[in-house]
């Protein structure tokens, strides 16, 4: 029976347009399609863990729109569990996003019933995190509820992922004893050790703050350039495969669920990154969040060009 990966995190209904360049601040510009698209990190974390061969159970909050019973039907059609995802009254969690012509992309989040998920809904559903064997959670929901949830994996003795994104500062200092893998980008690694990390021997600086600030393993995502992984011990750069890029949403939720997956299914570190950035990499081939994530044949299939 595939591993149990349960995932603590937002909803968002993803409202994407394409342009052929991102606007300039006043500026209004002629876009070239758009769509409505199920995302939110959570979600689509969740849909890359069901996707590449875990048994996944969902714990956010959809709101009474008509977004809130789709996001939820998203998740039911990939098989997961939605027990743990509640519906309240007001708005879903939205996300305005524009993908230029160099698939680069801006986002602007709006929480909507991501704001409702408290440390209470978590303790309402304990049973889930007790069947977990990976817990994964980031930051789109609001930060007691993210802190309760990793106190409470490390109480439960299982293993623990925060993803911190989006980050816009240093995490509480008494979180990274609950983290047993940390993984963020480059921006949110500077964000969070106040390191600019442009290069790979920022992200290692980046990294070992990190690791000091009591988090036990830390990997951060370089885009092209690959991962780097440190236990405080050493340090592993892993490069990424080569693809040609059409869109980069979802790229780091697609290699932070696949991670969990492969590792819940008991993959080795280094397997379950490599396995994570094949993920990611298929990812970035294909335009949208959620339609965008493979599936586990997908990467099993998956020859380096």
């Amino acid at each position: 029976m595939p591993a149990k990966v349960v995932v603590v995190g937002s909803l968002n209904m993803d409202l994407v347009t394409r342009a052929s360049r991102l606007p300039r601040a006043g500026e209004t510009l002629i876009g070239q399609t758009f769509s409505t698209v199920p995302g939110g990190k959570g979600a689509n974390q969740a849909v890359a863990s069901a996707r590449l061969g875990a048994d996944v159970s969902m714990i956010g909050c959809v709101g009474s729109d008509a977004y809130g019973s789709q996001l939820r039907e998203a998740l039911l059609v990939e098989g997961i569990d939605c027990q743990a995802v509640s519906t309240v009254d007001g708005s879903s969690g939205v996300a305005l996003i524009v993908v230029d012509d160099s698939s680069q992309n801006a986002i602007v989040i709006v929480a909507g019933s991501n704001g409702e998920l408290t440390p209470a809904s978590l303790q309402a559903f304990d049973a889930v995190l007790q069947a977990a064997d990976v817990i994964v959670c980031q930051l789109e929901v609001p930060m007691n509820t993210v802190g309760y949830a990793l106190k409470r994996g490390r109480e439960l003795g299982k293993t623990v992922i925060l993803n911190p994104a989006p980050a816009s500062g240093p995490l509480p200092a008494e979180w990274y004893a609950s983290i047993d893998y940390l993984i963020p980008n480059e921006s949110e690694a500077s964000a969070l050790s106040g390191v600019t990390v442009d290069s790979i021997d920022a992200a290692k600086v980046a990294a070992t703050q990190l690791i000091q600030a009591g988090a036990g393993k830390v990997i951060v995502t370089l885009g092209a350039q690959g991962a780097l992984f440190t236990d405080g011990q050493r340090f592993e750069h892993l490069q990424a495969p080569k693809v040609k890029a059409v869109d980069t949403t979802a790229a780091g939720d697609t290699f932070v669920g696949g991670f969990a997956a492969a590792l819940a299914n008991g993959k080795s570190e280094a397997e379950a990154i490599r396995f994570g950035q094949v993920a990611a990499a298929l990812s970035v081939t294909r335009a949208g969040a959620q339609p965008s994530i493979p599936t586990l044949h997908d990467v099993q299939g998956f020859v380096p060009s």
